[in-house]
């Protein structure tokens, strides 16, 4: 199989990896459960800062300080750009986070990301000349029309719901596992070209960073929703990041590589944050 062809089968399991969880979760997601964390305004306050004020100004001030090569960091801001990844439920129950709230927080980060990524990328992002409607359109798609069409079929039809969410769970599972291996096969070199780039060493202080940040940072917050927005803002939607790379021509394929590289670095930033938020969970008798 020649290389044009993973890379087209990459791109298309990445659709169906997005789309698919954004539907799973919107057939789970009833919105009065939603609604519920999102009338805490000191919890939405600080999801809205640090998804799009806090991270976005980490992932680039570290951009200004390390010196990554313009591709490099070019990724490094989409990936700030794009917070809140699908499996930010499993890491919340591991977290023994408020389940409720994670999904209040997925939904604001969701519609907010989709308003918020085609004003900021065309500002922050150098090198990638693209307009606001080209990074809108794959974002529509893939994050809030699965999301909405999951929701209102819960609401419309909640016995289909239920036997849907299921199936489409076993699917985006397997077509993850398919992405995570053509991920491999298709940048596993470049992978290796990058050591020595800082690319690494900057997404690693990336996710400390705004890992420690928000949950020390989240004043007034009981332990159980400071570790939802801790883990929502660890965790970053990577399908999000790479929609506008893919949508250009000609793209410095180190940019997709640096968003690559965010697959297993944020996966375990987030099971090692989890950990630790589960250890104090427990310590307080949560």
């Amino acid at each position: 199989m020649n290389a044009e062809t993973l890379n087209a089968l990459l791109k298309i399991s990445l659709v169906i990896f997005m789309a698919g969880n954004l539907l799973d979760m919107g057939l789970r997601l009833k919105l009065g459960t939603a609604l519920v964390g999102l009338r805490n305004m000191r919890f939405v306050s600080l999801s809205l800062l640090w998804c799009f004020v806090l991270g976005p100004a980490v992932a680039y001030g570290i951009t200004r300080w390390i010196p990554l090569e313009p591709p490099y960091a070019m990724g490094l801001i989409l990936i700030g750009l794009a917070p809140c990844a699908p499996f930010l439920p499993a890491m919340v129950d591991r977290a023994r986070g408020d389940l409720g709230y994670t999904a209040s927080f997925m939904l604001l980060a969701s519609v907010g990301m989709v308003a918020y990524m085609p004003l900021a990328v065309p500002l922050l992002v150098q090198g990638l000349s693209v307009s606001a409607w080209v990074v809108a359109k794959p974002l529509l798609a893939v994050v809030l029309v699965p999301l909405v069409i999951g929701m209102v079929t819960l609401r419309r039809a909640p016995g289909f719901a239920a036997r849907a969410q299921p199936v489409v769970k076993k699917i985006t599972g397997l077509v993850t596992i398919i992405m995570l291996v053509l991920c491999l096969v298709v940048y596993g070199e470049a992978f290796i070209g990058s050591a020595g780039s800082y690319a690494t060493l900057a997404q690693v202080i990336f996710y400390c960073a705004v890992t420690a940040g928000s949950y020390m940072l989240a004043f007034g917050l009981p332990q159980n929703r400071r570790s939802v927005l801790a883990l929502g803002v660890c965790t970053r939607n990577l399908g999000a990041a790479f929609a506008p790379l893919f949508a250009v021509a000609g793209i410095d394929e180190r940019a997709i590589v640096m968003v690559a590289l965010g697959v297993p670095l944020q996966t375990i930033a987030a099971v090692v944050a989890a950990r630790v938020f589960g250890s104090r969970a427990e310590a307080a008798g949560a």
